[in-house]
């Protein structure tokens, strides 16, 4: 049994519970991968320089952004399917405590860009509510089932490719042929009941809603804490990590370290481009444009013909926020990974496991389009900007994690038990 939590220093009394037994002790880092480092860097710094140099600061900066978060996903394995899976598997909160970490912080520097106003490049911040209906609840439950069977979220899915997960890369193609299904059918998907957003800001000011957005996540990491308690679950997994100084660059962070770490670059995205984070757009748009170089025209679909996204099939993937920001948390992951010792490609995938992985990854294409946004785009910028839609996709993922825990075993993947060593 871990330490009573009762003896934790504060930081570690907010990611810490009672658990069934002590987590292992993490085994040393492996040796450095140098042939993906060398090319993970090369593009690193060549994309930067590129699309700085052709585009501007303001595209260049994003990217680099994108480095940096894909860094941090790595490091710090910053999970939200797993959390999710911990917490509705076997009562194990540590994942989603940290995910409260991340939003509180996150709401707190968005609060004082978007309150300011505050913006480089001469943008403006410009936070609004997604609109709350059929399409919210029914997407958000299609994503978390499809995540669960995919192996990850969209986040998840952009690190994992980075480091070299044969899996999740069958699953990126799910997630981007999802993704076109969307668009393709868009117009089956439009007029479901829905009413208008709320942003808590506009009732209640900036500072105001804040403070509310803080006393719910307090309130998640109580109620966490005495699930844990009370269902003693096993640890979370320790994964191989250098030490001291060296475990910035090749080992792994704590959760604690990463919330705050992926706060920072979230809010980052809204000083420099105006709007939130986001990951599955660039997926709907990548599958477009893959369409239009095999001859095909998806911009006489209805959705490609609405003014904004005719704007960006029409554009340079290099102008487009979410696609600079997603190709740097890949290419930024397979440098820390290969730093890390953990670039690693597998050949061999088991058929079950691959079919999981490709319908995972449509499920969540489809449920990420019909919700506005997934577990950052709708779950991250909706909670941390203090959007009701927000904290209502974060319900609806849970009921969806609980159904795609019960569809797991049918593709021979594993779910967390409390006599797992650790889960």
């Amino acid at each position: 049994m871990s330490a009573p939590t009762d003896s934790l220093p504060a930081g570690r009394f907010l990611l810490s519970s009672p658990t069934s037994c002590a987590a292992p002790a993490p085994a040393p880092e492996e040796p450095v991968r140098v042939v993906p480092l060398v090319i993970a860097a090369i593009l690193a710094v060549g994309l930067s320089w590129y699309v700085w140099a052709s585009y501007g600061g303001k595209f260049g900066l994003l990217l680099v952004i994108g480095l940096f978060l894909g860094l941090a996903l790595f490091h710090s394995r910053f999970g939200f399917t797993s959390a999710w899976r911990q917490l509705v598997a076997v009562g194990n909160g540590t994942g989603l405590r940290a995910h409260a970490l991340l939003l509180g912080t996150a709401a707190t520097l968005i609060a004082l860009i978007a309150g300011t106003g505050t913006g480089l490049f001469g943008v403006t911040p410009k936070i609004t509510a997604n609109p709350i209906g059929l399409g919210l609840f029914a997407g958000a439950a299609i994503f978390a089932i499809g995540m669960q069977l995919g192996g990850a979220c969209a986040s998840g899915t952009l690190f994992a490719v980075g480091s070299g997960q044969s899996t999740i890369v069958l699953t990126l193609g799910g997630f981007i042929a999802g993704s076109v299904l969307y668009t393709w059918a868009y117009p089956i998907f439009t007029g479901w009941p829905q009413v208008s957003g709320f942003l808590l800001a506009d009732h209640v000011g900036w500072w105001g809603s804040w403070a509310i957005t803080i006393g719910v996540l307090l309130g998640i990491v109580v109620v966490t804490r005495v699930i844990q308690a009370r269902r003693t679950p096993p640890p979370l997994g320790s994964v191989p990590t250098a030490r001291g100084f060296a475990r910035v660059f090749r080992g792994s962070w704590p959760l604690l370290v990463g919330a705050v770490v992926l706060a920072v670059l979230a809010a980052a995205v809204v000083l420099v481009s105006g709007g939130t984070w986001g990951v599955t757009f660039a997926f709907a748009l990548w599958g477009a444009k893959l369409l239009q170089l095999l001859g095909l025209h998806p911009e006489t679909w209805e959705f490609w013909q609405t003014s904004s996204n005719a704007k960006s099939l029409a554009s340079p993937i290099w102008t487009d926020k979410t696609s600079l920001t997603d190709i740097g948390i890949i290419v930024g992951a397979a440098v820390a990974s290969a730093a890390a010792g953990a670039w690693k490609i597998r050949a061999e995938i088991p058929w079950r496991t691959a079919v999981a992985a490709v319908l995972g990854g449509i499920l969540m294409g489809v449920g990420a389009r019909l919700a506005g946004g997934c577990n950052i785009g709708a779950y991250l910028a909706g909670i941390s900007t203090g959007s009701l839609h927000g904290w209502l996709w974060g319900v609806f993922a849970l009921l969806g994690t609980w159904v795609g825990l019960k569809i797991r075993p049918l593709f021979g993947l594993g779910n967390p038990k409390p006599t797992d060593s650790v889960c």
